[in-house]
């Protein structure tokens, strides 16, 4: 099959034939329908994270499947699935208390005794996040999976794989806003355009978008921001103070930057929630200002949205299909797989809220 790999960070993806296996036992194959182009890729390929290499980038899949191993009995071939990265075992600590996000059961990868699922020439391909779905083919592990209708375009499924997931999942499970309450959303890509239009599902009052990239802060206001600020004329923290009589309830980071984490925090009302979402680059550290905890504001991160993909996904394709969730508004280009170095680079320049490769 063909596939985009990462062989060196900072340099370009390279289009190769990849070897891939036949489904073994409670694995399934999955013919590629689209792949997001999320800025978690990018920190791989920009070297801000590592990986071993060479790897088949790509996490936000949507497609359908061709063949299924022993044991499975969830999907079967022809069946419309989305991938999640949030593979869950379904019997560790966190899986049993009802927090699969953060699943830490190691049986969802092949063992090191097993032939790898992806090879060149004998030799293995790191898949990342156990997806590697900048490729044809997708073979994962059934609980990477979640069966889907029929009906609805592979490129908006796959954006509910992660960005829509991570968004809306930070405002509705990890952070619970409640209705007539201030939010705030620091960076206005995917994932926090996501953030604001779970902003307005939860019912918030007042909904308060920052970036730097006037075309960004357009699309918030078009996935329901009642208020923007360019944080490259402003101050952002005293504008939002400013906007909200002292603060806001809850704030959400979506970008992966300890500036903007502090200003998340600092822009807080007494008893408020600041939300990090943004994938950091490995070893970065923040540091907050302590007397600001006196007033009861908490800090956390948010792992894929607190979600339970299974149950998740479904309900937010209900509110897509009754109007009330934007996904087609997502979806700025569709590019072939030998594109994927221009995703990237429009990506960098802050030109669309999700590009998505469509095989």
């Amino acid at each position: 099959m063909k596939a985009a790999v990462l062989r060196a960070a900072r340099e370009p993806l390279e289009i190769e034939d990849v070897r891939i296996d036949a489904p073994r036992p409670r694995e399934v194959l999955v013919r590629t329908g689209a792949c997001g182009v999320c800025h978690s890729d990018l920190h791989y390929v920009d070297g801000k994270r590592g990986i071993e290499m060479p790897a088949v980038l790509g996490h936000e899949g949507s497609g359908t499947v061709e063949a299924v191993g022993d044991l499975v009995s969830y999907v079967g071939p022809g069946d419309r699935v989305i991938t999640c990265l949030s593979t869950f075992c379904g019997h560790c600590e966190k899986c049993l208390s009802g927090r699969p996000s953060l699943c830490d059961g190691d049986d969802v990868e092949r063992a090191s005794a097993e032939p790898p699922r992806l090879t060149r020439g004998g030799a293995p391909i790191t898949q990342l996040l156990n997806i590697g779905g900048f490729a044809e083919q997708m073979l994962v592990h059934e609980n990477s999976v979640v069966k889907v209708d029929d009906g609805l375009p592979f490129e908006q499924l796959a954006l509910v794989s992660c960005g829509v997931t991570t968004g809306i999942g930070a405002v509705l499970n990890t952070a619970k806003v409640e209705a007539g309450t201030t939010v705030a959303v620091i960076g206005c890509g995917g994932v926090g355009l996501n953030c604001v239009q779970g902003a307005v599902i939860a019912g918030a009052r007042r909904i308060v978008a920052v970036d730097t990239i006037e075309a960004k802060l357009e699309m918030a206001r078009n996935f329901g921001a009642t208020d923007v600020i360019n944080a490259s004329t402003s101050d952002v923290v005293s504008s939002v103070k400013d906007l909200t009589d002292g603060g806001v309830d809850y704030s959400f980071e979506a970008i992966g930057n300890k500036w903007t984490t502090a200003q998340a925090f600092k822009m807080l009302k007494s008893g408020g929630t600041a939300t990090v979402i943004g994938l950091f680059p490995d070893g970065e550290t923040v540091e907050l200002e302590g007397e600001l905890f006196i007033g009861e504001r908490r800090i956390q991160g948010s792992s894929m949205g607190s979600n339970r993909f299974r149950i998740d996904i479904p309900r937010y394709l209900d509110l897509y299909k009754q109007g009330r969730l934007k996904l087609d508004e997502l979806v700025s280009k569709r590019l072939e797989l030998d594109r994927i170095n221009d995703a990237f680079e429009e990506m960098k320049q802050g030109r669309v809220a999700r590009s998505v490769i469509v095989f």
